[in-house]
C-alpha cells in the first residue's frame, strides 16, 4: 500500500518548506544562497508557510464535515469558514500570507455571507495550493469532488480560473493517487478541462457567478476553464522542449497566479517523476512564487509514488508532521467516506 495520502500530505510540506527561503528571490540569487538547485537541503528547522497551514485547515473542516454524514456546500462550508477564520487569528499566521486569502478570511470572521466575502476578481495561488486534500479524501463522487474543490477556492478566490484550477488540481492529486500514469496525466486534465468547461456548480456556488460580470452562469466558469486549458497547452510544449536545467518559471510562468502555480508544479513533477526531491529541488530553484509551485510539486509527486517517496531523514523533522500524519492515516485508511 503506498500511501497516497500521507505521500501528498508530506511531500506537499517538504516543497513548502524547501521553497520558503527562495520564494522572492530570483534563481541567480537562489544558487547564490544555496549552492547548486540539485543539492539544496531542507532548511533547519523545516518551517512551513501559509501554504501548508491552510491546507491543513481545510483538511480538518473536511474531516469535521464528513464525519456528519454526506458531504454537501452547507455542511463543508461551516467548518471549512471556521477553520479557515482559526488560522486568519493565529499567531502562526506569520509566514507572509496572500493579501486575498487575509481581506476574505477576515471578511469571512466578521460573519459575512461567504459568497460577500469571496474576492471574485482574485485568481491568485493560494486556493489551488490548499486544495489536495480534496482529492485525498476518499468517499466522494465525481460531483462532490469538483463542487468541494470549487467551493473552498470560492470562499477566499472566487475568480473562475481559480475555481477552475482548484478542480484541476484536486483532479490531478486524485488521479495520481489512484494509480494513473504521469505521462498520460496532461492529456487527463485536458479532456477533464474540455468536458467541464461550461458546467457551473450551481448546487455549490450558489449565485456566485452574478458577481463575475458574465452573461450567463456557463459564460464565468468557461472564462476560468479556458485560461486553464491555455496553460496546459503552453505546459505540453514545455515538457517536450524546455531542458530541466532552466527556470521552469519560463516555461509555464511564475506561479502567482492559479493557473501557472499548476502547470509550473506540474512541469517540476513531470520533468522528474522517478525522482521526487529533484523534482522539488527544481521547484524551490525557481524565480516565482517557490514554496507553492514546490508545495504542488511535492503534492502531485507524493500522491504518485506514496510515502516512501521521501527520506526520513526530512520527514522526521517538518513542521506540524504529526498532523499530517494524522490526515493521512485518516484518509489512506479509507476513514471519512
Amino acid at each position: 500500500m503506498k500511501r497516497a495520502a500521507t505521500g501528498s500530505l508530506m511531500g506537499l510540506a517538504l516543497g513548502d518548506a524547501l521553497g520558503f527561503p527562495t520564494e522572492f528571490n530570483d534563481v541567480p540569487s537562489i544558487l547564490a544562497k544555496c549552492g547548486p538547485w540539485r543539492e539544496m537541503e531542507l532548511p533547519r528547522p523545516a518551517i512551513v508557510t501559509d501554504d501548508t497551514q491552510m491546507t491543513l485547515a481545510l483538511g480538518r473542516g473536511l474531516r469535521t464535515a464528513m464525519g456528519r454524514g454526506l458531504l454537501g456546500p452547507r455542511r463543508m462550508e461551516r467548518p471549512v469558514r471556521e477553520e479557515f477564520v482559526e488560522w486568519y487569528q493565529s499567531p502562526e499566521n506569520n509566514r507572509a500570507p496572500g493579501n486575498t486569502c487575509l481581506k476574505a478570511c477576515y471578511l469571512l470572521k466578521t460573519g459575512k455571507p461567504w459568497e460577500e466575502a469571496s474576492q471574485v476578481h482574485s485568481k491568485g495561488c493560494g486556493a489551488n495550493m490548499r486544495v489536495a486534500p480534496i482529492g485525498l479524501v476518499p468517499g466522494l463522487s465525481d460531483e462532490q469532488r469538483s463542487g468541494a474543490a470549487q467551493l473552498q477556492s470560492a470562499l477566499t478566490h472566487g475568480h473562475p480560473t481559480a475555481l477552475a484550477a482548484s478542480d484541476l488540481t484536486a483532479h490531478a492529486v486524485r488521479l495520481l493517487a489512484q494509480g494513473a500514469e504521469p505521462t498520460g496525466l496532461v492529456g487527463l486534465l485536458r479532456s477533464y478541462a474540455y468536458e467541464n468547461r461550461e458546467t457551473y456548480r450551481a448546487h455549490w456556488l450558489g449565485e456566485l457567478w452574478t458577481r463575475g460580470g458574465d452573461p450567463t452562469p456557463g459564460a464565468f466558469i468557461a472564462r476560468g476553464w479556458d485560461e486553464c486549458l491555455a496553460v496546459l497547452e503552453r505546459l505540453e510544449a514545455a515538457l517536450r522542449h524546455t531542458n530541466p536545467e532552466t527556470d521552469p518559471c519560463l516555461a509555464t510562468g511564475e506561479g502567482w497566479i492559479a493557473e501557472e502555480a499548476l502547470a509550473t508544479g506540474l512541469l517540476c513533477f513531470l520533468q522528474f517523476v522517478d525522482e521526487p526531491l529533484t523534482a522539488l529541488r527544481r521547484a524551490a530553484c525557481t524565480s516565482g512564487d517557490s514554496d507553492s509551485i514546490a508545495c504542488l510539486a511535492g503534492a502531485f509527486a507524493g500522491a504518485h509514488l506514496g510515502a516512501d517517496a521521501w527520506p526520513a531523514a526530512w520527514a522526521e523533522r517538518i513542521e506540524y508532521r504529526a498532523e499530517l500524519l494524522a490526515l493521512g492515516a485518516l484518509w489512506d485508511g479509507g476513514a471519512g467516506a
